[in-house]
């Protein structure tokens, strides 16, 4: 028969293997509890998309992994699906695509995206191919933007709250971008760039 260790208080009892035991546990919840706060604070996030302001391509329900790391070692890009501090209310977290990058002029009108930047003095017809091909760009809007500004607006262009309402996104109010839908598991997808 194999001869148990035991850790003996000066009374006998076997308290000090259990308060080790307890302790090593406690260390190991400790570490992974820093660990998940850490993943989630500066790497990825979980979100619930509400609304309907991203349809068809994402619903109300989806269930998002949003992507904290990728912004830290490069600008987000035209096309790319964000979710950011709402500026006119930062504790309220909206979900929107980026159409206009920093520095460039966004003109819309006849239902269409024109961008204007150095590479494209004369302006460029933006290419949504996104959208539904039935889908209305309404709006009068001309807007310059500033380095550190964004446009950005929803792919369910009439009922979406965006860019044409409430003005441009500062950059420090981006969160991340969308990297997997994980809910609902039919719909599950993995978000490359644009």
């Amino acid at each position: 028969m194999p001869e148990e260790l035991q850790k003996n208080n000066s009374d006998g009892s076997k308290t000090g293997g259990t308060l080790s035991n307890f302790l090593e546990i406690l260390q190991v919840v400790l570490t992974s509890l820093i660990i998940v706060w850490l993943i989630r604070s500066y790497v990825i996030q979980p979100f619930l998309v509400k609304g309907a302001s991203m349809e068809p391509n994402f619903h109300d329900g989806n269930y998002l992994i949003v992507d904290e790391l990728s912004y830290r070692f490069r600008s987000p890009g035209r096309g790319e699906v964000i979710v950011f501090k709402y500026p006119k209310d930062p504790s309220q977290y909206f979900i929107k695509r980026i159409v206009g990058l920093p520095g460039e002029k966004v003109v819309i009108k006849n239902k269409q995206v024109t961008i204007y930047n150095n590479a494209n003095p004369n302006g460029l017809l933006l290419d949504e191919r996104y959208l539904p091909s039935e889908e209305v760009t309404k709006g009068d809007v001309t807007v310059q933007l500033n380095p550190s500004e964004y446009f950005v607006m929803g792919d369910n262009r009439l009922f979406s709250s965006d860019s044409r309402s409430w003005g441009t996104l500062p950059a420090n109010l981006i969160v991340g971008k969308a990297w997997i839908r994980a809910w609902p598991l039919e719909q599950a997808k993995v978000f490359g760039n644009n």
